[in-house]
């Protein structure tokens, strides 16, 4: 099945013109090379991550979300627990809740699901890494036979608004709705305040991507099992929000109490005195904020 074509009532805007073939033959453009952008010092990272003591551990309930916090120059990891999990995560400036993840900017700089060696980058007019991945477990799944990878920053996160749109429904433990309270507890806000500062998540151990013939985002059921992780380096201090979606592993539908679901963990390490010598937290982009004036 594919998309019907939108029909203005005139034919000929419709038809398929003589050189449409050639037309679709013109070979795509990258947008935004890569090959300029500061490589993460991998190296470095997994040096001081060995002997890295854990300072801090959150459990994130099944169908529910918690924050944590990482400083700078830290590391911090997202577990599968009990069984089969994904989970939407959020990251602000531990300082300065205006600067959060810009999943948009990310999938432009690295694609539609994200790996080890890459970013998560934060909002304009920062601009900067705000956390890099440094350990994938999941990272020999690649691209499946249907488009689907691991870890993506395509999906926004469930939704009241949606399911409400859908269905007619007042579902209040999707994703969107778990990370406002979670946000709303840790910092002392009330839920109006909280809600403006929950953003597109990078979906961690979900399974996702488009279809062919119609383009539409998909999800399939997760490869992760417990003892898989994703692990990050905080580039600069962060607080983190995670919620354990009520889609389970994704395997059927999100946003409901029938799905199995299972709690998530997160830790965080801090590196030895000394193991980070040389390393700085990146500052905000230098673009001087003229707008042309």
């Amino acid at each position: 099945m594919t998309k019907a074509a939108f029909d203005p009532g005139v034919d000929d805007l419709t038809t398929a013109p003589e050189d449409a073939a050639a037309r679709r033959d013109v070979e795509p453009v990258i947008c935004y090379p890569t090959d300029s952008l500061p490589a993460a010092d991998l190296a470095l990272y997994r040096q001081a991550r060995q002997g890295a003591v854990k300072t801090d551990e959150v459990l994130v309930p099944a169908r529910d979300a918690a924050c944590f916090e990482v400083p700078a120059g830290h590391f911090f990891r997202i577990s599968s627990v009990d069984g089969p999990q994904v989970g939407d995560l959020n990251l602000w400036n531990r300082n300065n809740l205006d600067e959060r993840f810009y999943s948009g900017k990310t999938r432009a700089l690295h694609g539609t699901h994200i790996t080890t060696g890459e970013r998560m980058w934060s909002s304009f007019p920062q601009l900067r890494p705000m956390a890099t991945i440094t350990h994938d477990t999941l990272g020999w799944y690649g691209i499946d036979q249907y488009g689907g990878a691991v870890h993506d920053v395509i999906g926004t996160r469930c939704d009241p608004y949606t399911g409400n749109l859908l269905a007619g429904s007042q579902y209040h433990h999707c994703c969107h709705s778990n990370l406002t309270r979670a946000l709303a507890d840790h910092q002392g806000l009330s839920l109006a305040e909280a809600e403006p500062h929950v953003h597109d998540v990078l979906n961690v151990f979900m399974c996702t991507g488009f279809t062919r013939d119609t383009g539409q985002y998909f999800m399939k059921a997760s490869p992760v099992r417990p003892g898989d992780y994703l692990e990050f380096f905080a580039e600069i201090d962060l607080l983190g929000a995670l919620s354990a979606c009520p889609g389970g592993d994704c395997s059927a539908e999100h946003s409901s109490d029938t799905a199995a679901c299972h709690p998530l963990l997160v830790e965080v390490f801090a590196p030895v005195a000394g193991a980070l010598e040389g390393w700085a937290s990146p500052r905000v982009n230098s673009y001087d904020g003229s707008h042309g004036r």
